[in-house]
């Protein structure tokens, strides 16, 4: 991927790649839409693909796969025990991460699950720069404490500073000297932080927190999920990689950590898992629960012929072309959107676009569901699929209050290779319509509401006819437009 200068002026992203197979989507009239969006509990995770046009809901999994990782599938050893596909993919990451060992696993959350398993005890804490929802999860119901010590700007919405995901190192010595060691579970460090808009990590902040855990003698953890992003910027905005190779890069990563993991869906664009170490002792630990959990050691719960499109997918998360589609997209997507008027995380970062639905529903109270509301108001008005990432990914605490998100966002996330810029186009117009029309969305609350991850099926209800407002507005503009 690049961006190229046109006669006008405009620098445009050029794809560095040819489509060779599509497949059909439908846009459905907005009434349908709205149909669809009440059928759903206001919940885009509760939608039928059907009725979706564009699904921005997330990068994982939805990945396109490159015609030789569908060729390598052909090549698949769906032996139970000791496949050769198995030791193509753990020769794979040994090389790329410069580790030992390999242990197979069907996504990330499941290595999320295996690894607090072995390392979190009630009442310690885990210190990361920032949570994902599943990570926090496994922890907390291991009894575990989440600590988030990231540098004050990776809480700013708008802001220059370029890896506003890096853990704050004063703050994890403060952490560290007021815990104590030993009640400090392991380091977790997230590479391309998720919940506040896909922004990276840089290498020099890696080994910094290395070392400060290697000298206290705790485990440190590595999340490398949205790592094919992450290492874009490392090359373009960390000046000491400029002229890297990415291996090398990758490498350093695997070495500086203890342990290593990732979610296949997201990075080698394929779907499975896996943790990476070289210690030994951790190892043996993790090992005995892949079997219990997983599958057995070979297979690990993944289907071989995805281990092989994974194997080759994670070659070319080496390859700069391959893996700078994403960030430039989300470049050009949060470009258009300044421009018009919408509120959005800046610098852009990996993963998606992250528009602020508190700045954008001003009007709404947080226990309202702003960043929920916004994605529902989106799908109606264009039958685009966002993620809400704010107070409803949040958890009631065991009182039954509801602590309130850090930020509240609505994520729209570019899967590698799946959009063309004109659908990007398509999205940010009908984004910019409804900022037009911001006052018309109203609020959300739960009707049923599941005690565990409740973003991903709770149901909830519009607080008002506002959606019924909001498809009047739309036909009074756009008239009969889909």
């Amino acid at each position: 991927m690049t961006k190229v200068k046109f006669l006008s002026g405009e620098s445009i992203p050029l794809e560095m790649h040819k489509v060779r197979m599509v497949q059909k989507v439908n846009l459905h009239p907005i009434e349908d839409r709205l149909d669809a969006m009440q059928g759903a509990g206001f919940n885009t995770f509760l939608l039928k693909n059907r009725d979706v046009y564009l699904d921005m809901l997330t990068d994982s999994g939805v990945n396109a796969m490159s015609d030789n990782q569908y060729a390598a599938m052909f090549q698949a050893d769906d032996s139970y025990a000791g496949s050769e596909t198995f030791y193509r993919l753990e020769a794979t990451l040994q090389d790329m991460f410069d580790v030992t060992h390999f242990l197979p696993a069907h996504q990330g959350r499941a290595c999320e699950s295996i690894i607090s398993e072995i390392l979190v005890q009630p009442d310690s804490t885990v210190l990361m720069n920032y949570h994902f929802t599943t990570s926090k999860a496994h922890i907390t119901l291991r009894g575990g404490k989440v600590e988030e010590i990231i540098i004050d700007e990776g809480l700013s919405i708008t802001s220059d500073h370029p890896f506003k995901g890096n853990m704050d190192i004063d703050k994890l010595n403060e952490a560290i000297n007021r815990l104590g060691a030993d009640n400090i579970a392991f380091v977790r460090l997230e590479a391309g932080t998720n919940l506040i808009g896909g922004q990276p990590i840089s290498l020099q902040n890696m080994r910094e927190v290395a070392k400060i855990c290697r000298d206290a003698n705790i485990t440190t953890v590595f999340d490398a999920s949205l790592l094919a992003d992450n290492l874009y910027f490392n090359k373009v905005r960390e000046a000491e990689f400029a002229d890297a190779d990415l291996r090398d890069v990758t490498r350093e990563m695997g070495r500086l950590m203890d342990i290593t993991y990732f979610s296949g869906r997201k990075l080698g664009f394929a779907r499975g898992g896996g943790i990476l170490t070289s210690d030994d002792t951790l190892f043996t630990k993790m090992r005995s629960l892949i079997p219990l959990y997983e599958g057995f050691l070979t297979y690990g719960g993944m289907s071989v012929r995805e281990m092989e499109a994974m194997s080759v997918g994670l070659e070319e998360t080496l390859d700069f072309d391959v893996i700078s589609q994403t960030p430039i997209f989300v470049e050009a997507f949060t470009e258009e959107l300044t421009a018009r008027g919408v509120p959005v995380v800046t610098p852009p970062g990996g993963l998606g676009c992250h528009v602020d639905a508190t700045a954008f529903c001003d009007h709404l109270a947080q226990p309202e569901y702003p960043a929920g509301a916004l994605a529902a108001a989106l799908f109606i008005c264009s039958g685009v699929r966002a993620m809400e990432r704010g107070t409803m990914s949040e958890e009631r605490r065991s009182d039954g209050t509801e602590p309130m998100a850090e930020m509240e966002l609505v994520r729209l996330a570019l899967p590698r290779r799946v959009f063309t810029l004109s659908q990007v186009k398509y999205a940010a117009d009908r984004l910019a319509w409804l900022h037009q029309n911001r006052e018309l969305i109203g609020g959300l609350e739960f009707c049923e509401e599941p005690e565990v991850l409740r973003f991903f099926f709770g149901r909830l209800k519009a607080t008002s006819d506002w959606p019924e407002k909001l498809v009047t507005a739309f036909r009074a503009d756009f008239g009969d437009s889909l």
